[in-house]
């Protein structure tokens, strides 16, 4: 088993208020050089939830994460940095729209298992 750490992905449309729905999960595995982000908005929530989001916008700022964790060329500076820092940078403290849960640490056999069952049972 390897160690892995993971966060949950939040759509936070008022900071102030610190009300969110889970969009996506991100999980980093160092022994298995995994680092990827799996996400799902549903509008229909979204617009129950947040009325005057800005879809286009929220849809660009996830896709970030994803080009992040998969590195450059997409990935911009942050993209070239190793496994480690990006998932750092990606989970550290922030005040806009799109934020993380706290770092939840976790053992797995496969990373990529793990992403798909942790972003059924928190996102789905």
């Amino acid at each position: 088993m390897d160690l892995f750490e993971y966060a949950v992905v939040r759509v936070v449309p008022r900071v102030e208020r610190e009300e969110f729905l889970n969009a996506g999960v991100v999980v980093y595995c160092p022994a298995q050089q995994f680092l990827e982000t799996r996400y799902e908005v549903s509008e229909a929530r979204l617009r129950a939830f947040a009325g005057g989001l800005d879809l286009a916008d929220l849809a660009a700022r996830l896709g970030a994460f994803d080009r992040i964790c998969r590195g450059r060329p997409g990935g911009g500076p942050i993209g070239e940095l190793p496994l480690a820092a990006r998932f750092r940078w990606l989970t550290a403290t922030r005040s806009t729209v799109v934020q993380t849960s706290p770092v939840h640490p976790g053992l797995c056999l496969n990373a990529a298992e793990t992403l798909i069952r942790l972003h059924a049972q928190l996102v789905q």
